[in-house]
């Protein structure tokens, strides 16, 4: 395991010496970078394990390349996402890695579940194994995600005025990108577009499930009235996301993927791309609020 084991918490973001090139001159700069590090999620079941060693009684679950911050809700949100829990009743406990006698290690997040035994996990069909551009490598099937999930209701209306000024609220509270110009973002909204919270990180898949943790241990879920916009492209794996915690549109600055549309209409999930001042409707139009088509 290629882990680190930190004794201190790592940072959000360095700072870097670099060479700069302008009109031919060699200039020596300093440069904010966001910070990369490995983050591993071991699962344990409620019976005392969390105070003997972690290799007794711990399940190494995912590796995923993140920013650190919020590595709790991160957890949180992809043991949603993935299915592994259903809510925040779920959990008995978050804590950072700390075997007796060892420094803690902010790269390990053990989550203690409220059971006896860990679940079976064998017929998620993964490879545990994320980084923060692919998100988990490998997909579980539409016939997986047809068991879990129901399509979503139609429900409420939102106008297109009010979906065309999401960009400016998320650029508006990105500071971390302002800094590095180097991360992704997830912002929820309500119907009415004011912004709930927003999370960055290195990797579009991680500020989501960072996103959705914070809802989770808030006892927000689910967010059936809810929108989501994310900074860069849709793909299948976000609309995934988004169905786990029941969010009903999904916005991105970028392009959808193939297999996001399809899911999307599966799911009668509203998904918008493209979206700066106007912006593209691939499913679920019904939930908009606009004029007749020409």
């Amino acid at each position: 395991m290629f882990i680190s084991t930190p004794n201190h918490r790592p940072k959000a973001r360095i700072r870097t010496q670099l060479l700069r090139i302008e009109y031919g001159r060699a200039l020596v700069k300093s440069d904010l970078l966001a910070s990369e590090e490995p983050l591993e999620i071991r699962l344990l079941a409620s019976s005392g394990q969390v105070s003997k060693k972690v290799s007794e009684g711990a399940k190494t679950l995912a590796v995923t390349m993140r920013t650190p911050g919020h590595d709790f809700e991160l957890a949180a949100g992809f043991l949603l996402a993935e299915g592994v829990i259903a809510g925040r009743e779920d959990i008995a406990r978050i804590a950072y890695c700390t075997d007796p006698g060892e420094p803690q290690q902010y790269n390990i997040v053990n989550v203690e579940l409220k059971a006896a035994r860990l679940p079976d996990l064998a017929p998620l069909e993964r490879h545990f194994y994320t980084t923060s551009a692919c998100g988990v490598c490998g997909k579980a099937g539409l016939e997986n995600l047809q068991r879990r999930y129901a399509p979503l209701e139609a429900g409420w209306t939102v106008s297109s005025e009010v979906i065309a000024k999401l960009p400016s609220q998320l650029r508006a509270h990105q500071p971390l990108f302002a800094q590095t110009g180097g991360l992704h973002a997830a912002a929820l909204f309500d119907r009415y577009g004011n912004l709930l919270a927003l999370r960055e990180d290195v990797g579009r898949h991680n500020a989501l499930d960072k996103l959705l943790g914070w809802a989770l241990l808030e006892y927000q879920l689910p967010l059936c009235e809810h929108m989501v916009l994310v900074s860069g492209r849709a793909s299948y794996e976000l609309v995934q996301k988004a169905l786990a915690a029941s969010i009903p549109l999904l916005c991105a600055i970028s392009a959808p993927s193939s297999l996001a549309v399809e899911l999307a209409r599966e799911f009668n999930l509203t998904l918008i791309g493209f979206l700066r001042d106007s912006f593209n409707v691939y499913s679920g139009a019904e939930r908009l609020d606009i004029g007749p088509s020409s």
